[in-house]
């Protein structure tokens, strides 16, 4: 374990680590910036599904943007074809009504016997927003504002319904039940009770939301069951956590209140038996990308309004001169081509294991991973570093007690 890992942060609790996977809804392959090997069709995205849940993952991303297939329309398929595995689907604040978004999220969560995750997704990219004719597309902090209101209208829409509408001119639940769900903000007004199913979940399924600006922290704080961030090296990690427990205490001082929250982190993971071929690997997964679409991606990135691809962007130039190692056994050269979360744990099993252990140290309670292809990747992981994590996990909890 490297020296960062000693200052452990605890949180509200001792908390359990959890393990989610990701969809590949825009399709899969070894290799990334080139067309996709494997076309996302039904059939593939049940295999890697059922693949991520048998190998021990509690959970999956499915993400959004223009590029992928609907996420509420996959997490309904890959729910229906899995027994525990948790489908986390994206909502997009301004592009659904919230109370629409609250009974989607609810007949998910009826439907799956109390499985839904919602993912509070306020940009993509620009293009994306633009395309859904967003109004709010080139405005990054509007859009947290608007997404704060988003959130506190479906909680209110779950926890102030009484159940579905008995018919098309009555709502279910009495009025006076009704008066907690309703709300006025400059983005959203409910003037009148609304009826949703009842979820499964209780108060409500969780929400997930992120974002590195301070405005996304507060947010989070607010409302967020899971703050989520992009892998990083660990004295970022460490520094993102301290900023949102620093808004934590503001708003415990304002409110009254400290509302539990989870830190979740997510990466790319590529394990073998040896670190060597494990770097081989990694430097193959980019291997057939073009001069042209390294160039084409280094100037889409550079016009990113979110704060967290700013600091991925950061990471990538800064680790360059040093073949895009980050820290040990952190590689940014995946993020030359990919957005989002694109650091890359690479190496042995007990390499992997040993550097999620040590960003759970740090107080990240809630790992986001992924590898290409994500079928193959999903077995491996589970097969090998999960068993490990778990055990070294257990024995720190143990020693601490």
């Amino acid at each position: 374990m490297t020296d960062q890992s000693k200052e452990t942060y605890r949180g509200d609790q001792e908390q359990d680590i959890r393990f989610g996977w990701f969809l590949p809804t825009a399709g899969d392959g070894r290799y990334v910036g080139v067309e996709p090997e494997r076309e996302p069709t039904l059939d593939y995205m049940i295999r890697v599904a059922q693949t991520a849940e048998a190998s021990g993952f509690e959970f999956v991303l499915i993400p959004t943007g223009g590029a992928c297939l609907d996420a509420w329309v996959v997490g309904s398929a890959v729910m229906s074809h899995t027994r525990t595995l948790k489908p986390l689907v994206a909502v997009r604040p301004g592009l659904v009504a919230p109370v629409l978004a609250a009974r989607m999220a609810a007949a998910l969560d009826v439907l799956s016997e109390g499985r839904a995750m919602i993912n509070v997704v306020t940009g993509s990219s620009v293009q994306d927003l633009e395309e859904l004719g967003d109004p709010l597309a080139h405005a990054h902090d509007e859009r947290y504002e608007r997404a704060s209101e988003y959130m506190e209208v479906m909680k209110r829409s779950w926890t102030g319904s009484q159940g579905m509408a008995v018919s098309e001119f009555r709502t279910g639940g009495s009025a006076s039940a009704g008066e907690e769900g309703l709300f006025s903000g400059k983005y959203y007004q409910q003037t009148r009770p609304a009826a949703t199913p009842q979820t499964v979940q209780q108060p409500h399924p969780p929400f997930y939301l992120g974002g590195s600006s301070p405005i996304a922290k507060r947010v989070a704080a607010e409302h967020a069951h899971t703050f989520l961030m992009w892998g990083e090296p660990h004295e970022w990690i460490r520094e993102q956590i301290a900023e949102i427990e620093g808004i934590r205490d503001q708003l415990e001082q304002e409110k009254g209140e400290r509302k539990p929250l989870r830190y979740g982190m997510r990466a790319q993971v590529l394990v073998r038996d040896t670190e060597e071929e494990a770097w081989a690997a990694a430097w193959e997964t980019i291997s057939k990308v073009s001069p042209e679409l390294l160039a084409k991606a280094q100037e889409s990135f550079a016009q990113t309004d979110a704060t967290n691809q700013r600091r991925q962007n950061e990471l990538r130039e800064r680790s360059r001169a040093d073949r895009f190692v980050a820290g040990p056994n952190l590689w940014t050269g995946l993020s030359q081509v990919r957005s989002g979360g694109a650091i890359l744990i690479v190496g042995t099993a007990e390499q992997v294991a040993d550097r999620l252990v040590e960003y759970a140290q740090l107080g990240v309670s809630t790992f986001i991973l992924s590898g290409y292809p994500h079928l193959e990747e999903a077995e491996i992981f589970g097969r090998t570093a999960l068993p490990l994590f778990h055990q070294k996990w257990s024995a720190l909890q143990v020693a601490a007690t």
